[in-house]
């Protein structure tokens, strides 16, 4: 139940809200008791008024009616409100919560969410923070209105009959404080599966969509759809548990307010108050009591849910309670912590590996001088994107340092260093939005913010022409258009393109190119490279590459191998000394 409080704190930030809420609720439960309890005195007393003519003159119809017709409309209108307050508390909750997670995210590096699938990280962001929903929405507010209306009804009732008000109050009070103990547990097994469950058909659902082309390709297809099938039966079955755990919930509280009525009915029918035989306050105490079920009942529901919401705060705080194993110096433009100004690097001793006893990178240095072309060639798997991570600072090596402009890496903050540098990594992530806010993202100064983009229209068209996308500036506000989720209204090749403008359109001193023309056909690849060597042309350039396009106009080429730099020279000097640069040359060319 501790892992709760941090989310309960959010709370205040909506305490206004949340308090007309509750309020709403609280009238809402009177006014339902009142119409209940009303009506069955209104229509006993109009039967014993009915008896004689003179006890029929003598009865005020129209104070009682009125008072019907008040909390019949009072409770219809106080519900709407209710809906309303509630639920925009829990979406303006959730959504304080869905920002308060980010802002947690954002600090962790790639080690901090080593392990954690894109499916796993989804599931927490939507269906964890959304069972939260629960705290308020169907657990604070509902037992909270229903202790305070069991308070109020003990006053009304104890007008009449303090020990009768005792009995059915106390009774009230014994279910509000055991019942909920006992839906815990009785929900507790089926609310974690339920849980579960669900995260884990989330995740290979996503698996599944992603990984559809390689899934086909390879005829895997009925095997994970056995695996989804696998996975729905469980959620199924767990979500039956949890039907099977409500309905037994629903079935003892019914059980309770009936035992209720029973004694009720069997303490008010000697006499109520002074009153000797009650007469229609018998109605009005019988109907009380019926109409308490209605506060009763959203405790079972609220408190089968509540270990859902244990497991998926623990999820929550798991990660996002987390210490960053990357920790960015303090953001300042002066004493010389601003931004690289010529790309200089210095790698000296590397070692780096993902999991203890598994090195990647061991012994590694290297010097990149202001303004050279350096190109590291070498198998799949030999660490030479791992090293451009290490560069980036997405991973901190186990031994060694980097330098950038003869200053430890570590010294600069994280926005100077993101401008010392442009990468065109291997895999282009592209937005759900137009063309324009694709693009924007690396214009300088604007990290995000695109107020001004529409003043930059020029400079983003004539990038896209230098890169070859001519042909997305046809038509009628072409910066406009919408390139869909992952770019998925373009082509392989015109994603890769467009990563390649955004680092024409960041004027850093380090250009870091990770396999920047991988999936281009050799035309395409040759011009890219072409142009990317022009606007590098004062630059310091680090090229990661499989291929050997463009590699002599490198001014140094190094060859890594099992994390190793096992040579190093320009294009002449391996390929005439190098057997493994020489198979390789033969084998591309």
């Amino acid at each position: 139940m501790s892992l709760l409080w941090p989310f309960l704190r959010l709370f205040k930030r909506q305490w206004q809200i949340l308090l007309l809420g509750m309020l709403l609720s609280l009238f809402t439960l009177a006014a339902g008791i009142g119409l209940l309890s009303l009506s069955g005195w209104f229509l006993s007393a109009t039967a014993v008024a009915g008896l004689s003519l003179a006890t029929a003159q003598a009865f005020n119809f129209f104070t009682p009616a009125a008072g019907v017709r008040f909390f019949s409309i009072g409770r219809t209108l106080s519900r709407y409100g209710e809906r309303l307050a509630t639920h925009e508390a829990t979406f303006r909750l959730l959504t304080r919560l869905r920002i308060w997670v980010w802002q947690r995210l954002m600090p962790l590096s790639a080690a901090n969410l080593q392990g954690l699938r894109r499916g796993e990280l989804l599931n927490l962001l939507l269906a964890d923070i959304d069972t939260l929903d629960h705290l308020y929405l169907r657990l604070l507010t509902p037992m909270l209105a229903s202790l305070l209306m069991t308070l109020g009804l003990y006053l009304f009732l104890a007008n009449f009959d303090a020990a009768l008000a005792l009995v059915l109050c106390g009774l009230l009070l014994a279910a509000w404080l055991l019942l909920p103990l006992l839906f815990y547990r009785l929900g507790d097994r089926a609310g974690r599966d339920t849980v579960d469950n669900k995260r884990r058909l989330r995740v290979l659902l996503l698996e599944y969509l992603q990984g559809q082309a390689e899934l086909t390709l390879f005829g895997a297809n009925g095997g994970f759809l056995a695996r989804l099938d696998a996975a729905e039966r469980a959620l199924f079955g767990s979500q039956t548990a949890m039907a099977r755990v409500t309905a037994l919930s629903q079935a003892l509280l019914v059980l309770v307010n009936g035992a209720a009525l029973l004694l009720v009915l069997y303490l008010a029918a000697a006499g109520i108050g002074d009153r000797h035989p009650p007469g229609p306050l018998l109605g009005l105490m019988v109907l009380v009591t019926m109409a308490c079920a209605e506060m009763l009942q959203p405790i079972a529901g609220a408190f089968s849910q509540l270990s859902a919401c244990v497991q998926s705060a623990g999820r929550i705080l798991a990660l996002t309670e987390q210490t960053p194993a990357i920790r960015f110096a303090e953001e300042t433009d002066s004493g010389g912590r601003g931004p690289a100004q010529t790309g200089r690097l210095a790698l000296d001793d590397i070692y780096f590996g993902y999991a203890p006893g598994e090195p990647v990178l061991e012994g590694l240095s290297l010097r990149l001088e202001p303004g050279t072309k350096v190109a590291l060639l070498g198998p799949t798997g030999c660490g030479k994107s791992s090293l451009l991570a290490l560069i980036s600072r997405q991973w901190q090596p186990q031994a060694g340092g980097i330098r950038l402009d003869d200053r430890p890496i570590e010294a600069y903050g994280e926005r100077a260093l993101r401008q010392s540098m442009s990468l065109v990594s291997q895999r282009i992530h592209l937005f759900s939005g137009s063309l324009r806010d694709n693009l924007a993202l690396a214009l300088p100064g604007h990290e995000g913010d695109t107020t001004d983009v529409k003043a930059n229209d020029e400079r983003l068209m004539k990038v896209l022409h230098w890169v070859g996308l001519g042909s997305l500036l046809e038509g009628k506000a072409p910066l406009d258009a919408w390139i869909g989720e992952g770019g998925r209204q373009l082509s392989g090749g015109e994603r890769r393109r467009i990563g390649v403008a955004r680092a024409l359109l960041r004027d850093a001193p380090l250009l870091l190119l990770d396999e920047p023309t991988e999936g281009l056909d050799k035309q395409t690849e040759r011009e890219i490279l072409a142009l990317l060597f022009a606007f590098a042309r004062d630059k310091t350039l680090l090229l990661i590459s499989h291929r050997l396009t463009a590699m002599a106009q490198m001014d140094e080429i190094h060859l890594l191998q099992q994390g190793k730099i096992a040579a190093s020279g320009n294009h002449e000097t391996l390929l005439a000394s190098n057997a493994y640069y020489q198979s390789l040359y033969r084998r591309l060319s």
